[in-house]
């Protein structure tokens, strides 16, 4: 450095440390050793934020206490992260002073990389949302259509986003809770007596019922931005499996009648009614509950795969060796409840989720010590990933509960307004 004492300060958010300029050449971070090469005054000020030639002090706008942990991996090699600091924060402030994330010891480099990939997950769908919206703002250019398309599809698509769409969304939801009733109700074994005598009433709810969840959906069609990408979105598609069989049995009832001689068409007729019962998981639109279980299902197929996994392993050994001991060593006395390895993984099943079945027990005293290992593995192997999941559910109710007040807060000013 041309310039300057021999005796380099460096002001830190208030926090000063002297080193001489040798020091400074060398050092291990790199946007300091870059002040070593400076050779004006202006070459500096693009290094630091302020620079006093009176005192040779450095000025940097930084975070203190995260370049103090920063300074403990120079002097000893070791960098972990401040407490109660945010994780992106402090990597923020190592990208700054010219570390990356292979500084960082074993533990607090995992805890970046499932926070970075969190943050991903949990911003990256609201952040392209954000883009969508400033790119058709843009476009429209003032114009009232496109303005008037927007609050349509955050009508229909964000039941808090305004008034009218809490409201919208209190009647899809009674809607729901009626089809489900009347559906429940059907099975009962007085309602064919009843029916006869209220088969209209009946009809017409059932009718209005699917017509407005077929309005509500092609209106949602009609407005929303990409229609491939409404085509393929879970709760859409759910939508059109609950709309579909009511249509499909009616043109079956036009074409073959209600007293139909095809008996197949008839056993159709009942599993495309039941298949209604999708429209259960339409509350999961305006109920944060279901959204948290969707959501957590979604973050977590890995733990799911890998308890899949883990019931399968054990469904295979568990249950080979109960067909072998209570089936297999002797054919003439031998438990019939365990004649083949499919039937023992079902006992597998049920004994690992320590529901247990009192007709399906083993007889033999090797068997009754199988199942005994079997429920004690049951319960570690079920309890492993579980714990990951747990996790990851507490994150995503935080997470949804955190959007819903804004959009709250924001459903609080335009009534204001």
């Amino acid at each position: 450095m041309k310039f300057g004492k021999s005796v380099c300060i460096l002001n830190v958010g208030g926090t000063k440390y002297a080193f001489p300029k040798d020091v400074i050449k060398d050092f291990p971070l790199r946007r300091v050793s870059r002040l070593h090469s400076c050779a004006s005054e202006r070459e500096v000020l693009e290094v630091c934020d302020d620079y006093d030639r009176e005192r040779n002090e450095f000025f940097f706008d930084r975070h203190s206490e995260a370049f103090g942990f920063i300074m403990l991996y120079v002097k000893y090699g070791k960098l972990r992260f401040v407490p109660h600091m945010c994780e992106l924060s402090f990597y923020n402030e190592m990208i700054y002073w010219g570390l990356e994330s292979s500084h960082l010891e074993f533990c607090c480099q995992r805890r970046l990389d499932d926070r970075m990939s969190d943050t991903y997950t949990h911003f990256t769908e609201e952040h392209h949302r954000a883009a969508d919206d400033s790119r058709t703002d843009a476009s429209s250019n003032g114009k009232r259509d496109s303005k008037w398309l927007e609050r349509m599809r955050r009508t229909f698509e964000e039941p808090t986003s305004s008034l009218a769409a809490q409201i919208l969304a209190s009647v899809s939801v009674i809607f729901v809770i009626v089809s489900m009733v009347i559906l429940c109700a059907s099975t009962l074994p007085d309602w064919k007596t009843a029916e006869s005598n209220m088969v209209e009433e009946h009809r017409i709810i059932e009718a209005v019922c699917i017509g407005w969840f077929t309005a509500e959906c092609i209106v949602r069609f009609i407005v929303s931005r990409d229609k491939c990408e409404f085509v393929r979105r879970p709760l859409n598609i759910i939508d059109l499996l609950a709309i579909t069989p009511y249509y499909i049995s009616v043109t079956m009832t036009v074409l073959t009648g209600e007293n139909s001689q095809l008996q197949r068409a008839g056993v159709t007729l009942r599993v495309l009614r039941m298949m209604r019962i999708f429209w259960v998981i339409k509350l999961a639109r305006h109920f944060l509950g279901l959204q948290t279980l969707g959501l957590t299902l979604k973050r977590c197929y890995r733990e799911m795969v890998m308890l899949l996994v883990f019931i399968c392993v054990a469904m295979a050994i568990f249950g080979a060796l109960a067909q072998l001991l209570e089936h297999g060593l002797d054919l003439e006395s031998g438990n019939e409840e365990y004649a083949s390895i499919p039937a023992a993984c079902w006992w597998v099943i049920i004994s690992m989720t320590t529901v247990g079945c009192r007709r399906h027990v083993p007889h033999h005293c090797a068997g009754r010590v199988l199942g005994g290992l079997c429920v004690v593995s049951g319960i570690v192997l079920l309890a492993l990933p579980i714990t990951f999941i747990y996790h990851s559910f507490v994150q995503c109710y935080h997470e949804l509960k955190f959007r819903s007040a804004r959009c709250t807060r924001s459903l609080s000013a335009e009534f204001l307004n």
